[in-house]
């Protein structure tokens, strides 16, 4: 056989084992890529989106959607392959496993945790539409989560409005691990609380909880143990009574990041005239009750998932303004929002066409 020949089909072997050993070379890696967007004025799987009963709705227009990033899932395992073209792919991007799961998360845990923040995020979203509207909303201090064989596990429950801590009334979450962090582990701490069912009646038969209970727990020490801070291994979070009723129909949605957008589209269906004056909006960021928009994941994905859909504006929280704008999909607008109100604002110039001085992300 000739040199030239052998040298060809060697080489070729090689490639051929070396693409093989690759499919079968499993690496730490996982890959994000642009997810679909939906419209939160309009309709997804045959039914509106937002759904308000008991108050007065206004037509809309436009669009103000909200986007999404797809993740390999934590269980898949991306080979050699898989992750060398995801680098080579410009609208994929491919991070380390432990950055989407952290501590070996499974997919079951994040799929509950995804479901928990998209829950959270909608009930925020309320909030801070209708506290911009002035609409008075009723919030109180409850029990999210008790944390298995914690000191809490069978005292306390999800859903239990808590009262105070030592007597000390309490008016947000952050109060909860405030006072708790007071004591050393080992010491007791005295929770007054709602139990959820006397609340839940409360709410159907529309009057005050009549009953609350002290409940004494023995703190223990955290995971962190070079601060070796008191903990009972519960969160605490808000929960809302609202004049009236706003649903949000969106299934196979995880995490925080639409709240910002459905907040404008609550505000919009309750608002006469239309939001974004017939433009093609899109954006992202988490929202608070208070209304303020923070950072999410995945900028790079949602604005070319955004432009591809056919946006021309996105609204882009603060935070994620300067990774955004290093790769900006050609004839998309990115807009820098801090709050609702800078949301609002920059609709407002849109809608009047005054757009020289919209905060606009730069590199």
């Amino acid at each position: 056989m000739p040199r030239r020949t052998a040298t060809m089909l060697a080489s070729t072997l090689m490639l051929i084992a070396l693409l093989c050993a690759g499919v079968f070379i499993p690496v730490p890696y996982s890959e994000m890529s642009p997810g679909p967007t939906v419209n939160t004025l309009g309709d997804h799987d045959g039914e509106p989106v937002l759904q308000i009963a008991g108050h007065k709705t206004y037509p809309t227009s436009g669009h103000l959607n909200m986007t999404t990033v797809r993740v390999t899932s934590a269980d898949y395992r991306m080979n050699l392959v898989e992750a060398v073209y995801g680098w080579l792919a410009h609208d994929n991007k491919i991070v380390p496993h432990d950055t989407l799961y952290p501590d070996g998360k499974t997919e079951e845990q994040s799929t509950q945790e995804n479901a928990e923040e998209f829950s959270q995020s909608q009930e925020s979203a309320k909030v801070a539409a209708l506290k911009k509207l002035d609409v008075p909303v009723k919030s109180w201090v409850i029990v999210s989560t008790v944390v298995k064989d914690s000191p809490a596990e069978g005292k306390l429950h999800a859903g239990d409005v808590i009262k105070a801590v030592d007597g000390t009334t309490v008016k947000e979450p952050a109060d909860v691990a405030k006072l708790v962090t007071k004591h050393k582990p080992g010491q007791d701490v005295r929770f007054t609380i709602v139990p959820a069912k006397e609340q839940a009646a409360a709410e159907k038969e529309k009057r005050a909880p009549s009953k609350t209970q002290n409940i004494t727990i023995i703190t223990t020490t955290s995971d962190d143990t070079l601060e070796k801070r008191a903990i009972v291994g519960i969160s605490a979070g808000t929960d809302h009574t609202f004049p009236f009723t706003v649903d949000i129909k969106l299934a196979d949605v995880g995490g925080p990041s639409a709240g910002l957008m459905f907040a404008l589209g609550i505000y919009d269906k309750l608002t006469p005239g239309s939001l974004t004056g017939g433009k093609f909006v899109a954006g992202t960021g988490t929202i608070d009750d208070q209304g303020k928009v923070g950072p999410i994941g995945g900028i790079e994905m949602k604005t070319v998932g955004a432009r591809a859909k056919g946006a021309r504006y996105f609204l882009t929280p603060a935070d994620n303004c300067a990774a955004a704008a290093k790769d900006t999909p050609e004839g998309l607008t990115l807009i820098k929002v801090d709050t609702i109100g800078d949301a609002l604002g920059a609709l407002k110039d849109l809608r009047s066409g005054d757009t020289a001085d919209l905060p606009k992300c730069t590199k």
